[in-house]
């Protein structure tokens, strides 16, 4: 009964020390478009947050996040760099209803998504 215990326990573990975790034993979290909202609400709020704090110039013309060059890529970029930098500040990750927190990294190819501390 004990050797089970001890089995179940360190399995626990093992799944504990595989999740994604900050080092301040925070999940890590990256703030993206919302697929369901429309072209004409996402780019209102791309325009903010490229305005309001957020670095857009990865999502330029020749920049390592231009591609694929759409309004849903281009605003996942500019909101999860608005709200890494500005979430210390107490910003959050809403923008008009346009945005939504996820656990997975969208990063893809040469295009890092930021995250800060």
């Amino acid at each position: 009964m004990a050797h089970a215990f001890v089995k179940i326990l360190l399995l626990i573990s093992v799944f504990l020390f595989t999740l994604p975790h900050k080092s301040d034993g925070q999940f890590e979290e990256w703030c993206i478009a919302d697929e369901q909202v429309t072209d004409e609400e996402l780019q209102r709020a791309l325009i903010w947050a490229c305005e309001n704090g957020a670095d857009c110039s990865n999502i330029q013309a020749n920049q390592p996040c231009f591609l694929p060059n759409n309004i849903k890529d281009h605003a996942s970029f500019a909101f999860n760099s608005y709200y890494q930098r500005m979430k210390p500040k107490g910003a959050t990750c809403y923008f008009n209803a346009a945005a939504f927190i996820t656990d997975v990294d969208p990063s893809h190819g040469s295009c890092k998504f930021v995250k800060h501390k």
